[in-house]
């Protein structure tokens, strides 16, 4: 019987099981170019145990961070989620904790400013994505928010690139909680013998090379 991993790295064993975990040459978006790894999180809706204990995590994780002597996450009366991956785990949130949801359309549709949701001004929101690279989703649907009269000083992602993502949501007085950073997920997968030692040096240079945080 396979033991679980440790901590949150029982997600990296997940998405690898999803088949969500590939190595190559990819360009994904403008920020990811010649990226030797790939991670598609909206497998993740193929198993919905998973997308509930992302939930829990997620939960488990602000609680810690907001019940500190000096908290390190502001409290929320909203959830946002970004499109589109961050739909499925800012829904599977709002289910764990109880707490309203709203979205934006994404950008380039005739409704890409349009707030999905009830909501007033001064509400405090909190935003959630799968996957952060350079925050440029994040920073744009806060941008949104803020504009309709909505506070938001914290985001919440599945999984951090390192690739600029949280300096650039500091630079805009957003607080960054990432459930793992890319470099983990590299680690963990060549440490269980997922992936050979060629497939993870080629990933931490690729971070290495990146990662200004």
């Amino acid at each position: 019987m396979s033991k679980t991993p440790a901590g949150n790295l029982w997600l990296a064993e997940e998405l690898w099981k999803l088949n969500a975990i590939d190595f190559g040459d990819y360009t994904l978006g403008r920020t990811s170019v010649h990226s030797p790894i790939y991670i598609n999180l909206r497998r993740l809706i193929s198993n919905p145990k998973a997308l509930a204990k992302c939930a829990r995590i997620i939960r488990e994780e602000l609680e810690t961070l907001m019940s500190m002597r000096n908290p390190h996450v502001q409290p929320f009366t909203l959830v946002a989620g970004v499109p589109f991956g961050g739909l499925h785990v800012a829904t599977a949130f709002s289910l764990a904790v109880n707490t309203p949801m709203i979205y934006i359309h994404p950008p380039a549709t005739d409704k890409a400013d349009v707030i999905e949701g009830i909501f007033v001004r001064g509400q405090s929101c909190l935003i959630i994505d799968d996957l952060i690279t350079g925050g440029g989703s994040i920073l744009q649907t806060a941008a949104t928010l803020t504009e309709a009269g909505l506070v938001v000083r914290d985001a919440v992602t599945l999984i951090d690139r390192q690739e600029g993502g949280r300096t650039n949501l500091k630079a805009a007085g957003i607080n960054l909680v990432s459930i793992l950073k890319l470099d983990q997920i590299a680690t963990y997968l060549m440490s269980a013998g997922h992936i050979p030692e060629d497939a993870y040096r080629r990933t931490m240079e690729y971070i290495e090379a990146r990662d200004g945080e």
